[in-house]
């Protein structure tokens, strides 16, 4: 009787009836209850409602949840994690530096320490192999498939939409521009971090980025399956003696044709592996066994449309969802990305809130960039144009009292001292609270190019947790800390000043950058 009227009451509520893991618990959609435990805020619920339809929930506690803020923490966690793993490294990035030789010797002293241990690492295709036949991340990592064998699988992801004669035609300097595996997720035995920094020198000295490890069996098996599902979509590297000293096989247990040769059957393979993984336990809870209520929710958002006919990727619709709450004038928040090209369905939802919030964004001289060689150079440029544009639209739609555009810099970058700015995310602050309840922590730069063309996976986390909350707080505070205000005024600047060159750069190449 009991379970009868459980289930019809939870299905009249959500549409969908969720698997019990041990311990009752029950959604509303006027407020999300842990039964015995506890509610989360009222305001929260139908978000947590509409999430629960999106993508997979874990529930945690907060004290599972580490925020890192700086490069040298970034570093030595990684390196720690892989010393200590037993079971399992997990690593995907867009690629490793060339040379970092120290990173590497450790998988190997880990690997060669813990006879069980198993690596598995997902890069991105054309940027792991762009400097070959000189040295390059995938002759970096060639040694170690050769010592340790089947005990580590390194994998390279090609995006379909780059090959035949056009990918001949273009230089190995742009081929970027037409996708990328973009996912950063690190995992070690039951912990997995997130975050948008890749595995070079400069992301682990001097460029800001964002990093949280979330101590979770259920959220570290996700994740991983989540990098299987892709790794099975891409090749496979193996050691060889020739000049570039490795080559790249698709392998027969591959779950998909190969993309270089039949796009449109790779694709349909694509979605016949993907969905299952990015929609599984949707609507269904992940529960950690505690002897107290979970006072956090983690949602598992990704963005994988270039591989998905139809697309059912679930970031933007998601990230679209929390923006909600911006309609609410006593809410605020806090954007941010690395590269400043806000996605216009984001765009439009934060001009056209009535929240008050900060959106912080990398100066010309924080930018990777900055007065680079060719057409890079051009790139800082872009976004300052970007940037210039987001205000005359902001104050167009009456907002400029309340959204404030933050320039960050620290000293000078490719000069002693300075760094870049490279930290993606949202955090918000429910209406009337003062510390952010909601973050989302990830690869994604929330852009066109992220919901068009690359690999994009993040985390939402929602928290009741107070301690939590202040440790958020603390996060946004530490990015603001070397920001400006910016405003329309600055750019009658010299050095803030838009040539039409780049103006029309930026409209004809909008979607890559």
């Amino acid at each position: 009787m009991f379970s009868t009227c459980f289930a019809n009451t939870l299905h009249r509520f959500t549409g969908v009836v969720c698997h019990v893991e041990r311990r009752a618990f029950c959604i509303k959609a006027d407020n999300f209850t842990l039964s015995n435990y506890g509610s989360f805020n009222p305001q929260l619920g139908a978000t947590l409602h509409q999430l629960d339809s999106l993508a997979p929930r874990f529930e945690i506690k907060s004290s599972q949840i580490e925020i890192l803020d700086h490069p040298d923490d970034f570093y030595t966690t990684l390196k720690n994690k892989i010393r200590a793993a037993q079971s399992r490294v997990f690593l995907s990035s867009l690629y490793i530096g060339n040379h970092q030789n120290e990173l590497v010797a450790c998988i190997a002293d880990a690997m060669q320490k813990t006879p069980k241990l198993q690596v598995k690492i997902l890069l991105d295709c054309l940027r792991s192999t762009r400097d070959s036949p000189d040295d390059s991340t995938a002759s970096l990592l060639a040694p170690l498939v050769s010592r340790f064998g089947d005990r580590i699988d390194v994998r390279l992801y090609h995006t379909p939409k780059l090959h035949g004669l056009l990918k001949m035609l273009i230089p190995k300097r742009f081929n970027e521009g037409f996708g990328l595996q973009h996912m950063k997720i690190y995992g070690f035995d039951d912990q997995v971090m997130l975050s948008g920094a890749n595995l070079s020198q400069d992301y682990f000295t001097n460029r800001q980025d964002r990093y949280y490890i979330f101590s979770s069996k259920p959220m570290s098996d996700y994740y991983l399956g989540v990098q299987d599902a892709v790794s099975s979509l891409s090749y496979q590297l193996l050691p060889a003696d020739n000049k570039q000293k490795y080559l790249l096989r698709w392998n027969s247990s591959n779950k998909a044709s190969e993309p270089l040769l039949n796009v449109e059957r790779y694709i349909k393979d694509c979605n016949r592996v993907l969905n299952p993984v990015l929609k599984s336990h949707c609507g269904s809870t992940l529960l950690e066994l505690h002897e107290t209520a979970p006072d956090t929710v983690v949602y598992a958002v990704s963005s994988f449309t270039p591989l998905l006919e139809p697309d059912f990727s679930t970031e933007k619709p998601a990230i679209l969802r929390i923006l909600s709450f911006l309609d609410d004038k006593s809410a605020s928040f806090t954007f941010t990305a690395g590269y400043f090209n806000m996605h216009r369905d984001i765009l439009d939802r934060i001009c056209h809130s009535q929240a008050s919030g900060n959106i912080i964004t990398a100066a010309p001289e924080a930018n990777s960039f900055y007065k680079s060689k060719g057409v890079s150079r051009y790139v800082p440029p872009a976004y300052l144009y970007n940037a210039k544009k987001f205000l005359e639209k902001v104050t167009k739609a009456g907002r400029g009292d309340k959204v404030r555009l933050l320039e960050w810099q620290n000293g000078i970058i490719h000069q002693p001292n300075g760094w870049s700015y490279h930290a993606k995310g949202i955090w918000i602050n429910l209406p009337g609270e003062s510390e952010p309840s909601i973050t989302v922590i990830g690869s994604s730069n929330y852009t066109k190019r992220a919901y068009s063309l690359d690999l994009e996976i993040n985390a939402i986390v929602i928290t009741k947790d107070s301690e939590l909350k202040a440790k958020m707080k603390k996060e946004v505070d530490h990015l603001c800390k070397h920001t400006s205000v910016m405003t329309l005024k600055d750019f009658q600047r010299h050095d803030r000043h838009i040539s039409p060159g780049v103006k029309v750069a930026a409209t004809v190449l909008g979607n890559m950058l």
